[in-house]
């Protein structure tokens, strides 16, 4: 049986990333027709803006993780299936940050820690990566 290439791993963590950011756009807009918040109000009640919160910080994490999860994928190739298994890890990581932090912001840590060192271990796979590759194009 052939191994599925890395970039299709990736490709598909990337959707389930993009998947991601879409669900925590969901109680947002729950939040506005349970509390009749009507946009583009962004305050009102604690639900809309534990909700907002979640979308926000999941949209800048984002920014950081894609960029990093594709430089990773391209550059690092010492083990394949390591950047798309981080990228795993950022997803649960963020579905765990929203689940704790609509529940009681004070316990979103713990998601919100995964999702770090999701990021800073995508970011180490990069360095290398792209060091590595310089290298290489140097050492020719």
């Amino acid at each position: 049986m052939n191994a599925v290439p890395t970039t299709i791993l990736s490709a598909i963590i990337t959707v389930l990333a993009v998947l991601m950011l879409f669900y925590t756009s969901v109680p947002v807009g729950r939040a506005r027709g349970k509390h009749g918040i009507k946009a583009p109000a962004m305050t009102g009640h604690e639900d809309l803006e534990r909700a907002v919160r979640v979308h926000m910080n999941t949209l800048e994490q984002f920014a950081i993780f894609i960029p990093l999860l594709w430089v990773a994928t391209m550059y690092f190739t010492l083990i394949g299936w390591l950047v798309p298994a981080l990228g795993l890890v950022w997803i649960v990581g963020r579905f765990i940050y929203m689940q704790a932090y609509l529940a009681d912001p004070a316990k979103r840590s713990t998601g919100f820690t995964i999702t770090i060192l999701a990021s800073a271990g995508l970011l180490v796979l990069s360095v290398i990566g792209v060091v590595m590759a310089l290298l290489a194009v140097t050492a020719a």
